[in-house]
């Protein structure tokens, strides 16, 4: 399996429009951790380590 790096997401405006919507009300400090919270929680559910270490180096 390799890492899919073109657009895969259905509906990408709509999706980003709720990731914006996930982040209302919060301050920059709340922003920062849920991030922090969606890609830890991310990385676990995808659980494979070559394709997390391809996300980082193609993240960089």
């Amino acid at each position: 399996m390799s890492l899919i790096l073109e657009p895969n997401i259905p509906d990408p405006d709509g999706f980003y429009d709720e990731l914006l919507r996930a982040h209302e009300g919060l301050t920059d400090d709340e922003s920062e951790a849920f991030n922090a919270r969606l890609i830890l929680t991310l990385c676990n559910h995808i659980g494979d380590r070559e394709i997390l270490r391809a996300a980082l180096e193609a993240a960089k």
